[in-house]
């Protein structure tokens, strides 16, 4: 460095810090190279969807993700005293919704009524009809999971599909077992109770959860191809005779 500014300067004039970096600028530094992902690690990457999106992304997902947790608690504690109400108070469905609608429409004429007189404004009700927009797509989703019973139908009765015949099979033997063990309302509010706090509990251990899910679904795929293998062998034989 002295050497290279004796050239430059060969009468010895001082030179400031900031002329001696113009004429020797410091090299830049090397960009850093890009981090790359590995093969196993490109899937998990680009095809994982978080929880919230799989379940809509809107109020329903916040709810049952907890994200407002008071319109949460506030549906455990409403379904819990559902459940209280109907199975062990005795209270019929029929009995308490014609005791409600009989409050309900006395209050409301009451109040209507002293409006009138007092000149208070009505009551607030809106305008109570059902839109086109939404009977259409409450039939939409009616019609989707209608042909989604007949075509599993088809392709047991025409297609002759195995493994959809016994996953229904064991389906309908599992539905048939927890009915005997609970009634409808009971069935009901534990699939409330599951849907507000099994949604939680996996996004915060989701990866337990997937590792698990994925051993068990590997071993009953297996168990299941054996199974369908073997009929497959027995209904040859029965037919070679």
């Amino acid at each position: 460095m002295n050497l290279a500014v004796h050239e430059l300067n060969p009468q010895k004039i001082p030179i400031s810090p900031r002329e001696l970096h113009r004429t020797h600028p410091s090299p830049r530094p090397l960009p850093a190279a890009p981090q790359t992902l590995t093969p196993a690690a490109i899937p998990m990457a680009t095809s994982r969807r978080s929880l919230h999106a799989l379940l809509g992304g809107g109020a329903v997902a916040d709810v049952l993700l907890w994200r407002r947790r008071n319109v949460s608690a506030a549906a455990v504690a409403g379904a819990t005293a559902v459940w209280f109400l109907f199975e062990r108070a005795g209270y019929s469905l029929p009995s308490v919704m014609a005791n409600s609608l009989l409050l309900l429409v006395v209050i409301l004429f009451f109040w209507s009524k002293s409006a009138s007189l007092l000149n208070r404004p009505l009551p607030p009700l809106p305008k109570l009809e059902v839109s086109d927009a939404v009977v259409e797509k409450a039939a939409d989703q009616a019609l989707v999971w209608i042909n989604r019973v007949l075509s599993v139908g088809h392709d047991i009765a025409i297609k002759r599909d195995r493994s959809v015949f016994i996953k229904v099979i064991l389906i309908l033997w599992v539905v048939s077992n927890v009915g005997m063990i609970f009634n409808f309302l009971t069935l009901i509010y534990i699939g409330v109770m599951f849907s507000l706090l099994v949604p939680p509990l996996y996004e915060k251990y989701q990866d337990h959860v997937d590792e698990k899910i994925g051993m068990a679904h590997s071993v009953l795929s297996r168990h299941l191809h054996t199974i369908i293998s073997k009929t497959g062998q027995s209904t040859k034989q029965k037919k070679s005779e």
